[in-house]
């Protein structure tokens, strides 16, 4: 015996009906601020918006852009010059030899402006951060004041920081320049500091866009007092970063496109702080055959 079919349609059809005579009338519709063309850089809470086009700033006078271009096609001449001379414009011989490399000394006026300094006070914070030359001319002076007091934008957390970065090397017309360091195998460093631990950051050139954070790093110990400190750190024992956390994945240092090299400081320790540079080179050692320090996956696990 077949039971009789109950069909709910109309009642189905009057709650509908119901629902967007009464509830649906009193509820506004979402909307939302619509996305601009063209997003402009982050602004932090509390600091004033600058209304001015990207252009405005900008100098197009006629003296600047002919200086400009005297410089770039100056940089051209000596790129083909060096490429019938050898690498960096040595003879072959000499750059298959070569065991030692003074890569950045402080010796005038001009080889500050190879560096570039930044502290916590582009987030609000409060530490200070200068460079100068050291009283022979002969040196750099990094110092300032560290705090660690984390900026009142309700956002920030975490504060206390001074950094010293080389600038980016460039080619003719801005084209990016890179640091060949694969013949060799150590960092060497003659540095005067006041005791606290600093950090060295290595930055080389990435492959992919999420890779831009990725940076090289390693410990430089400073004892402090008068005396100055030769500091040989070999590229075997940098790990990876992204963003200030270790990563699982390591890998040893590209040593064939190396972007720039730092010094940071973090240490927690509110106070004044000072670190005096002689140079920045490498060098070979043939003592030294480790590797790398760290354990790695295996890209290709044997079956």
């Amino acid at each position: 015996m077949s039971l009789p079919k109950i069909t709910r349609l109309p009642s189905v059809r009057l709650l509908s009906s119901i629902h967007q005579q009464l509830l649906l009338p009193s509820i506004p519709p979402l909307t939302g601020p619509k996305r601009a063309v063209s997003q402009g850089e982050y602004r932090r809470p509390g600091q004033p918006k600058v209304d001015k086009f990207p252009w405005q700033p900008i100098n197009f006078g006629f003296s600047k852009g002919f200086e400009g271009v005297k410089k770039h096609f100056a940089l051209l001449k000596k790129e083909f010059s060096d490429r019938w001379v050898g690498p960096q414009g040595k003879p072959i011989l000499e750059h298959m030899l070569e065991q030692n490399q003074v890569l950045w000394e402080f010796r005038g006026p001009e080889s500050l402006e190879q560096w570039t300094v930044s502290s916590d006070q582009e987030i609000g914070g409060q530490s200070e951060v200068h460079l100068k030359l050291g009283k022979n001319h002969n040196t750099c002076l990094l110092y300032g004041t560290l705090s660690s007091t984390p900026p009142r934008d309700g956002e920030t957390r975490y504060s206390g920081y001074c950094t010293m970065r080389s600038k980016q090397p460039l080619a003719s017309f801005d084209r990016k320049k890179h640091y060949d360091w694969s013949s060799f195998n150590t960092l060497h460093l003659r540095v005067r500091g006041d005791g606290r631990p600093w950090m060295i950051n290595i930055a080389t050139e990435t492959y992919f866009s999420h890779q831009k954070d990725d940076i090289y790093n390693y410990f430089l110990y400073t004892r402090g007092g008068p005396y100055w400190q030769d500091v040989k750190i070999p590229f075997s024992k940098f790990f990876l970063t992204h963003r200030g956390r270790i990563q699982d994945d390591q890998h040893p240092l590209w040593l064939d496109k190396v972007n720039t090299i730092g010094f940071t400081l973090g240490d927690k320790a509110d106070g004044p702080f000072q670190l005096e540079i002689d140079f920045v080179g490498v060098c070979k050692d043939y003592a030294h055959t480790e590797e790398f320090a760290y354990e790695v996956y295996k890209r290709n696990p044997e079956i």
